[in-house]
């Protein structure tokens, strides 16, 4: 990764500094080139979309994968060829996991061609039909006025094929929600979650929080998790309609869980523990429209391109500015993110129409990110986002997640309570594998290096049952009368097959993000890789002797306490104080489990 990301820590870089690359990128105008289609030109509330003029005359050509289908017409297709149709629907769907995205009117090679109303109304029929054949649901995202060599008023339809599949209970999608303190991260998910908007005093907010100092104080401390549900039509599913996590779940298609994290600089390494730990799919980072980048906002901005975590910016708060603070507040963000330590490209969200492009274009690209401008008191753009989460697809492709299918079981484990009557309960990830009820499974390491044998009584998802658990699927599992003492955060629950290794020594190559002086042999550093964290020291510096702010290097580190479970190749974190670095783990020193308490510490 670019080292220059080092800038967005340890306050180098003045708020909003860096020169702008290029004009200002709005989700009208990257749109124009995009798999979506966004017509270029300014509207305001998705109107104008026939505009002829400026509609671009082609799309990207179809592509073989992914879950977006072009389709010039579908009109009274022969018993043959729709069936053809069908087969094609379930690829797509099984590329997006669930969704697929049609375009009406459009040729394979990206032409805008577009259809006349009798052709359009007779090829939704037959998308209609097809979609029932499969059990899916088809909603119409959007429709426009092509500029095509025709007297005749043509028009491509854009439409949104949502079908759960079979061996699941809804489609998921985890959000990370970023931003510095009293930025307005619970309201923003109470509001949404709770279907009612908040009174300015913070009123959203209380239910989510899980401790009295929470709620005395309106900061968030610890790590929660809210869900927001969609049903195959795309209507809101929240608290508003469900009085249960159970009633949602059974509702919804696709489900949106939010991991709520804390934004004061004091609980940092919280905030490091859920990004790394949880797997997000993708991070929501608030910002106060009246404050702009301020406190940890810039920091938690550094973390998401670190660790890689695609993000979107919602600017929060816009019913206690003036329209001019929300536009300063909005180009110093576009700034940040064109300086070449993150490279992104902003997309203003303004419309359903901008909504639409954004999630398309968000998930195709690694670099665009959409900002969004709305007040959690007034409602206003509260449905933009709404409808932005509703079309984003999944981040991951179908053949990641069969390929970490195919892979013995891996669950990570992140939390760990007593529930009356029912026992010992963990939760976390599945990295890889599958996970059923009754399944016999080791877990570990213990401070000696041992794994313990364990069986899962049952397996719960969103709070509601759930028989099997896939790969990338967050869950807890009741493990009965398993003694609670015997566990804690950072432990792996693994097949007995996998023979896991354990290491308290430990090689990664390293990029100095920021340190006040040199970085040098003997320093300790708290230490986050997947679910682990711990304190390490810093044994051996390759070819260096010392490192600065922005320098590379393979650093041997030695955990302190106890060891852990590592694999090459993942992702690690480190921080102390204003210390930070990041890179990934090139090598482990495997030991035995009766070596593990001689080869903690220094």
């Amino acid at each position: 990764m670019d080292s220059r990301v080092s800038e967005l820590f340890g306050g180098c870089c003045r708020p909003g500094g860096g020169p702008a690359m290029g004009g200002t990128l709005k989700a009208r105008g990257a749109g124009g080139s995009s798999g979506c289609g966004g017509p270029k030109g300014k509207k305001k509330n998705g109107k104008n979309r026939g505009s002829k003029a400026n509609n671009p005359p082609y799309l990207p050509p179809e592509a073989e994968d992914g879950n977006i289908e072009y389709k010039l017409k579908l009109v009274n297709p022969s018993q043959y060829r729709f069936e053809h149709l069908v087969t094609q629907m379930k690829w797509r769907l099984q590329e997006g996991r669930g969704e697929a995205v049609y375009q009406i009117g459009v040729e394979d090679n990206g032409l805008l061609v577009g259809l006349a109303e009798e052709e359009m109304r007779a090829s939704l029929k037959t998308l209609h039909r097809m979609a029932e054949k499969v059990g899916a649901d088809i909603t119409v995202l959007r429709e426009r006025e092509v500029d095509y060599d025709s007297d005749v008023p043509r028009k491509i339809t854009e439409v949104l094929v949502r079908k759960v599949p079979d061996n699941q209970q809804f489609l998921d999608l985890r959000v990370a929600v970023l931003g510095n303190v009293d930025s307005g991260k619970s309201t923003l998910l109470g509001v949404l979650t709770q279907g009612e908007l908040d009174n300015g005093r913070g009123r959203a907010r209380l239910n989510l929080f899980r401790h009295l100092h929470e709620i005395q104080s309106g900061r968030t401390s610890s790590i929660s998790f809210e869900i927001l549900g969609f049903n195959s039509k795309g209507e809101v599913v929240n608290y508003s309609d469900s009085r249960t996590a159970e009633e949602i779940c059974e509702s919804s298609s696709k489900m949106i869980t939010f991991i709520d994290l804390a934004g004061h600089h004091k609980y940092l390494h919280t905030t490091i523990f859920g990004l790394t730990s949880y797997c997000p799919d993708c991070a929501l980072l608030l910002v106060s429209a009246n404050t702009g980048i301020a406190g940890t906002t810039r920091e938690h901005l550094g973390l998401a391109l670190a660790l890689k975590v695609p993000f979107f910016i919602v600017v929060s708060k816009v019913d206690l500015c003036a329209k001019t603070t929300v536009e300063r507040t909005v180009r110093q963000l576009e700034r940040v993110l064109k300086q070449p330590g993150c490279h992104k490209v902003p997309m203003l969200v303004i419309s359903e129409d901008d909504a639409v492009t954004a999630a398309q274009q968000f998930a195709q690209s690694p670099n665009v990110t959409p900002i969004f401008t709305l007040s959690s008191v007034s409602g206003e753009s509260l449905d933009l986002l709404k409808v932005f989460l509703n079309i984003l697809p999944p981040l991951t492709n179908s053949k990641e997640q069969e390929e970490l299918m195919q892979q013995l079981t891996e669950f990570q484990v992140d939390e760990i309570y007593t529930v009356p009557e029912v026992g010992t309960v963990v939760g976390g990830t599945l990295s890889s594998g599958i996970c059923r009820e009754g399944d016999q499974l080791v877990v570990g390491p213990t401070d000696d290096g041992c794994f313990l044998e364990l069986r899962v009584c049952s397996i719960q998802r969103n709070r509601s049952a759930c028989r099997v658990l896939r790969a990338g699927q967050a869950a807890t599992l009741a493990l009965g009368d398993f003694d609670r003492a015997l566990l804690r955060k950072g432990m792996v629950m693994v097949s007995p097959e996998m023979n896991p290794t354990i290491c308290s020594v430990f090689e990664a190559e390293i990029v100095l993000l920021f340190h006040a002086t040199t970085f040098r042999r003997g320093f300790q550093v708290t230490v986050h890789v997947g679910n682990v964290r711990q304190t390490a020291v810093v044994e051996k510096i390759h070819a260096k002797d010392k490192l600065r702010t922005g320098e590379k290097a393979v650093v041997r580190f030695r955990f302190l306490k106890h060891p852990e479970y590592l694999k090459v190749g993942a992702k690690l974190l480190f921080r102390e104080g204003v210390t930070k670095g990041i890179g990934h783990v090139t090598d482990v020193q495997a030991i035995a489990a009766g070596e593990a308490q001689a080869n903690v510490g220094f």
